[in-house]
């Protein structure tokens, strides 16, 4: 192809919400399928790719305030629901014929392989996707966090954030019509604005390891190949000379 990726590695973080579609609720195959064929063509241009995925299209642990439930058992059902999506995924990936394998940070052998860091760098350098699936397999954690763990990890060169925005604004978009995109900001900005990229704990692991966070909207086919070819496109959030 014209253009040589950017990176050789690279974690994907897609929310469960992204699964959802317009539906917000559980999975939209048409979507998730839409999802793997972008997977496919990151693939086909010759780049490792790990992928996490979130829970929220069906719990959040945080949904424990409104039933008066315990934060941790319901952290550990979000966990649950990422397996779930995790398992979609991999269908959709080998129905595009993208080998493909999940590993979870809670251990369920008949479905999953248990995550072991030098299992999934090894699967990957074989041209397999890893899904990371259960999140840190800890409470109290965001799967935000746990994709910045595991891009640590295995040595990933950046972080892609997959998001239903155009990038980082100074506002939410949604709701301030006149909020300005960030091409680019640094970590510590990100931190000290509160800035809607991820959670605290995530942003400061990515900055302790010089992990370059691309957000961008995943719901533009392409985007995915276009951010690891290292077009302009969404935000960049790094250091100074980071990604």
């Amino acid at each position: 192809m014209a253009n040589q990726p950017r990176y050789r590695r690279v974690v994907l973080k897609l929310s469960g919400e992204a699964l959802a579609g317009e539906r917000g609720f559980g999975i939209d195959p048409e979507v998730v399928s839409s999802l793997a064929l972008q997977v496919a063509e990151v693939m086909a241009a010759g780049v490792e790719v790990g992928v996490v995925v979130g829970g929220g299209n069906f719990w959040r642990g945080t949904d424990a305030k409104a039933s008066d439930m315990d934060r941790a058992q319901a952290d550990y059902m979000g966990m649950l629901a990422t397996v779930i999506n995790a398992l979609a995924l991999q269908d959709a990936l080998e129905h595009h014929g993208v080998p493909c394998r999940v590993q979870t940070a809670i251990e369920m052998r008949t479905v999953a392989e248990p995550y072991i860091r030098r299992r999934a760098i090894r699967h990957m350098e074989k041209g397999r996707v890893v899904v990371f699936a259960a999140g840190t397999g800890n409470p109290y954690f965001s799967t935000d966090t746990a994709a910045a763990l595991r891009a640590a990890e295995i040595e990933a060169e950046v972080m892609l954030k997959a998001t239903r925005e155009a990038g980082v604004f100074d506002a939410d978009p949604r709701t301030h019509p006149q909020a300005q995109k960030f091409d680019r900001i640094g970590y510590l900005e990100v931190l000290q604005r509160g800035l809607a990229v991820m959670d605290t704990t995530a942003t400061s692991l990515c900055m302790d390891n010089a992990i370059p966070i691309v957000v961008f909207n995943v719901e533009v086919p392409g985007n995915i190949l276009k951010a690891v070819l290292g077009e302009p496109i969404g935000t960049v959030v790094g250091g100074e000379g980071e990604a």
